[in-house]
């Protein structure tokens, strides 16, 4: 590792299947970030089980998304991918900092009162401490910088929050994380309800391309993408359908919204659907090779998962002795 590099933590959940809105949103840039910073990517399985899962699928999808972040271009030797659940610090700190939160901070965030819509039945208190363990799995590694959507923005202002008052009481401890800022990736849209971001959990098979998708699949969605009457492919706000096919081409290709509308202009719907779906599966398939000699490779993901968990560990170590340190846990006899 470079030490002067500054440190960058992010991480996606173990649960259903990545979509090309997860690939070219996110994962696309994180392959980009390893240069620039010193990453920590996880496996945020602990996070997953705020929601019952099949304990079989778990830990398939857990090792496949593993997998998935080496396949997409990011170097298990560069950056530290991980499996949260094999560093117990993160729900050691978890703890330390739940005593440090107050229940009016927890009661204001929006993503519990959303997932409690959604699982009214299995409202538990895991649900509602989730943006601790993000804090810890965050702090952990004093993170310098999180790459964050908008929907995650509240939970790294608590985490910088619980950062300063820790701090406050007991020196400089934590580092504050700042958002990252910088080329945002793709906001990729349902291809059949473009008012909501595409989704790995969507019910509706046609409203997202998953990363494994087969050609034939990939072109039939997008054949099947919700459009317009208007009939003239053009990127803006009153053309929600075109303007997400824009977005998906324009982030596949490299080429601006406005150079996608002069490459297209008098063509109609049908022939961009088919070229937004030829380039999709073009981008798709050197991942889909990599991920299936991976795949195959159980004793090379296995070393990596080994590895990087140690890794993980001692950094997660280090910052966690001087927490029970700060607050008086009588030190281990070794």
């Amino acid at each position: 590792m470079i030490d002067d590099r500054k440190i960058l933590f992010s991480g996606m959940q173990a649960t259903g299947n990545l979509t090309i809105g997860n690939y070219l949103g996110a994962l696309k840039n994180w392959v980009k970030l390893t240069d620039e910073y010193e990453c920590y990517y996880s496996v945020v399985d602990m996070h997953s089980i705020t929601v019952r899962q099949d304990p079989t699928e778990l830990r398939k999808r857990a090792r496949k998304l593993l997998t998935l972040y080496i396949a997409a271009g990011i170097d298990p030797k560069k950056s530290i991918l991980y499996y949260q659940s094999h560093v117990s610090a993160h729900a050691e700190l978890a703890w330390i900092l739940n005593c440090f939160t107050y229940m009016g901070e927890l009661n204001r965030m929006t993503q519990f009162k959303d997932k409690s819509a959604k699982h009214a039945d299995n409202i538990n208190a895991g649900l509602f401490t989730y943006p601790v363990l993000m804090a810890a799995d965050i702090l952990l590694y004093q993170a310098d910088v999180v790459p964050v959507g908008v929907d995650q923005m509240q939970h790294l202002e608590l985490t910088r929050d619980l950062a300063q008052r820790f701090n406050s009481i007991y020196g400089d401890v934590f580092t504050i994380p700042e958002p990252y800022i910088g080329k945002v990736g793709a906001k990729i849209m349902s291809l059949q309800d473009p008012s909501k971001k595409m989704s790995k959990s969507d019910e509706n098979p046609n409203a997202s391309v998953y990363l494994m998708d087969d050609p034939d699949t990939i072109m039939r969605k997008f054949k099947r993408a919700v459009t317009d009457s208007e009939a003239v492919i053009k990127y803006r706000d009153e053309q929600p359908g075109i303007k997400n096919l824009i977005d998906i081409y324009s982030a596949c290709t490299g080429l601006k919204p406005e150079d996608v509308e002069k490459e297209f202009y008098g063509k109609g719907y049908g022939d961009f659907k088919t070229a937004v779906g030829e380039t999709v599966v073009s981008v798709l398939k050197p991942l889909q090779d990599r991920m299936k000699d991976l795949e195959s490779n159980k004793d090379y993901i296995d070393g990596i998962i080994k590895d990087n968990a140690e890794r993980a560990a001692r950094t997660a170590e280090k910052t966690l002795r001087k927490v029970k340190k700060k607050i008086g846990y009588p030190e281990k006899i070794r």
